[in-house]
């Protein structure tokens, strides 16, 4: 596949309304296919269970504590209604689809994988693994009109999900399971889009996340120019977790903070989650290229950094005696750009682990997973680099570039 193909949506709207139903004109055919999608999806899943939904009240219950904590990702969710002449519960039950999934007893084997390096220039990426029969209901974004404009990529009706914004802060979104995960709080994907819209610096992005009331878990990664750290939501709560004492955040789809771990519901059902962590984590041990190197890929040079880091940072990735004890300088580090990011995320099960998924040609919806996309996110520069399919297809010419736009 090649990623110029994709459809970007252009999102403009001096208020959320007007943002919401620009969106939702753009995507009018889009939104309705994928709606489609996720109802059967929804079905389907909750059948194979034994349950029964009741999706409508579901997304409403979610709407109220959304209102509670961020009115204004309602009115752009009713804006996005209006303008896609679709019921407003649809689009508020595919901003929630995460925590309507949690009540159908979703599985969840796939799923995506992060990597990233803190350096004196932070980078980071990721596999975004999701149904194959969703192939073809997302698309890459910029909004404008915010507090903070931003780009990245999302699903048709979505606010968002993955991206960077003008203030160089950037996100990255894995889908954690916890044994209390419910429909009814703040869906974990509007509160990637409240960060992205709202957040200026790293420590407003880490305190929006840590704040919101969220019923369904995930991990949203916050990277920015110089730091980053895992924020761990959960209806138990929240935790942060910070890089390893090298500098890298490898991120699956289970818990890692202790408190949180203790009601891990995804890994006990799928343990592939350790198996994707352990070899990514035994990948970056051994990644190198000696003090200061570039990658020099066509098409995708300044995603590159370096930065071997210490023990002892904070939560936030900040060493807090100031400078670099000796020997382990910022500038000892490899680069990270698209090529070593795909180098090290392009896994198939003959390896270990199925970090680069693929769907098999037959299945039911909802066990037919893929990698849909892999993302590079250089917060330095507000850009982001999108390759349509999993890492083992990427190359110099498959990127799509998004920078985040000016308010």
């Amino acid at each position: 596949m090649n990623s110029p193909r994709r459809t970007t949506l252009r999102i403009t709207g001096d208020t959320p309304r007007r943002r919401g139903e620009d969106r939702g004109r753009q995507a009018r055919a889009d939104i309705t296919r994928a709606w489609q999608v996720y109802e059967e999806l929804f079905a389907t899943v909750a059948a194979g269970n034994a349950r029964t939904l009741d999706v409508p009240a579901l997304a409403l219950r979610t709407v109220k504590a959304a209102r509670a904590w961020a009115p204004e990702l309602v009115a752009e969710m009713e804006g996005v209604a209006e303008g896609a002449g679709m019921p407003f519960w649809t689009i508020a039950a595919l901003n929630a689809r995460t925590e309507i999934l949690a009540e159908a007893g979703a599985p969840r084997t796939g799923e995506c994988s992060t990597l990233v390096r803190v350096g004196h220039r932070t980078t980071g990426g990721q596999c975004w693994d999701w149904h194959q029969e969703l192939a073809d209901a997302w698309h890459l974004q910029t909004v404008a009109g915010d507090a903070q404009g931003f780009a990245g990529i999302t699903e048709y009706g979505i606010l968002a999900k993955i991206g960077v914004n003008e203030a160089g802060v950037g996100v990255l979104f894995n889908i954690l399971g916890h044994a209390d995960d419910a429909a009814i709080g703040v869906p974990v994907h509007l509160v990637a889009r409240q960060v992205l819209g709202a957040a200026g610096s790293f420590a407003e992005a880490v305190g929006m996340l840590t704040g919101a009331p969220v019923s369904a878990s995930t991990v949203v990664t916050v990277v920015t120019a110089d730091r980053a750290a895992s924020v761990e939501l959960a209806p138990a709560g929240s935790a942060v977790v910070a890089p390893d004492d090298r500098g890298w955040l490898v991120r699956t789809n289970h818990f890692l903070a202790p408190a949180l771990a203790a009601g891990e519901l995804r890994g006990r059902r799928e343990p592939e989650t350790y198996d994707r962590h352990r070899l990514l984590t035994e990948r970056v041990l051994t990644h190198g290229g000696g003090p200061g190197t570039e990658e020099s890929d066509a098409g995708t040079s300044g995603l590159e950094t370096a930065g071997l880091e210490t023990a002892g940072r904070d939560a936030f990735g900040r060493h807090p005696s100031g400078p670099e004890p000796s020997g382990l300088d910022a500038s000892d580090g490899a680069a990270l750009g698209p090529e070593s990011l795909v180098g090290l995320l392009t896994a198939h099960r003959d390896d270990g682990a199925e970090v680069c998924c693929h769907a098999p040609a037959e299945g039911r919806l909802g066990s037919r997973w893929a990698t849909l996309a892999t993302v590079a996110v250089d917060p330095a520069e507000r850009r982001l680099r999108v390759h349509d399919g999993g890492p083992c297809s990427a190359g110099p010419g498959t990127w799509t570039q998004l920078t985040a736009p000016r308010r």
